[in-house]
């Protein structure tokens, strides 16, 4: 297998299948209240597979709200949710994160503390080492995990230029590559459909270019991105379709130009950025 197919390998055989003739993942009205505010109002919108799908709109309008119920951080209070056709309500983010579903975070997550490649085998779901006891009676099991894992984590630094940085504590990265290495973290699970929030947030232009250019090369190996971005132009570079969100509601989705030029779209939010 060449190495730069390495994170998209999956051998679980439990995962719901995927088309491109129905959505990856689907909200149908979904709500969800936090006391008396409505962050999320009868949401509605689908992720094709194979997809890069931009979601924005101002500050409040539930796009985060939208990826937490996604990733299974809080409960919808109604609605429904599928992935490739399953019920995923309820599901933990760690049930989740096993049937192919991730989430970053526009504020990066890593141990600062732990070098880069610590970081990534963190996030390897194969751990047999850590109970003492496979430690003790099955160390071959354990030593050849810890191998795969180790070349997995390799192949996958390497995709995004952060292997000969493997040995540096994670604080020392700047904001655009610790973007990469959650993206790569990410990777080390065999997601098929990565939530990421704000990925370009607080990055230099050339690690933004970087990150397009790593997360087209993603989708076109059979990966699935849906984004929250603030940067119209990261939007308009990558992602088809684009859904628009303000008050909890799906105003519209269609193409950058069709998004751009809808009167409701402007007054709502490109108006405001403007």
């Amino acid at each position: 297998m060449p190495a730069h197919d390495a994170g998209l390998h999956n051998n679980r055989q439990d995962r719901p299948i995927s088309s491109t003739q129905s959505p990856m993942l689907s909200a149908r009205n979904v709500v969800k209240s936090f006391g008396g505010f409505v962050a999320l109002d009868k949401c509605t919108l689908d992720i094709a597979a194979r997809s890069i799908t931009g979601i924005i709109g101002p500050n409040g309008a539930g796009k985060s709200t939208l990826f937490n119920v996604f990733a299974g951080v809080t409960a919808p209070d109604s609605g429904t949710m599928s992935l490739g056709g399953r019920n995923i309500a309820g599901l933990r983010p760690d049930q989740l994160a096993g049937l192919g579903l991730v989430r970053t975070f526009q504020i990066s997550r890593e141990l600062g503390e732990l070098t880069v490649i610590e970081n990534m085998l963190l996030a390897s779901p194969t751990q047999s080492g850590d109970a003492v006891w496979r430690l003790l009676f099955n160390p071959g099991r354990v030593r050849t995990e810890q191998s795969a894992a180790i070349a997995k984590a390799r192949a996958l630094l390497e995709q995004v230029g952060l292997w000969q940085l493997a040995n540096e504590p994670a604080k020392n990265l700047s904001g655009g590559q610790k973007k990469l290495l959650e993206i790569s973290r990410a990777l080390m699970l065999d997601p098929g459909i990565i939530l990421l929030d704000e990925p370009t947030a607080g990055v230099s232009p050339l690690m933004t270019k970087m990150l397009g250019e790593t997360i087209t090369r993603l989708r076109d190996q059979g990966l699935t991105f849906a984004i929250i971005e603030h940067d119209m132009d990261v939007i308009a570079e990558l992602c088809d379709p684009i859904y628009v969100l303000a008050e909890g509601r799906t105003l519209m989705s269609g193409t950058f130009r069709e998004v751009a030029s809808n009167r409701d779209v402007m007054h709502a939010y490109l108006g405001k950025v403007a």
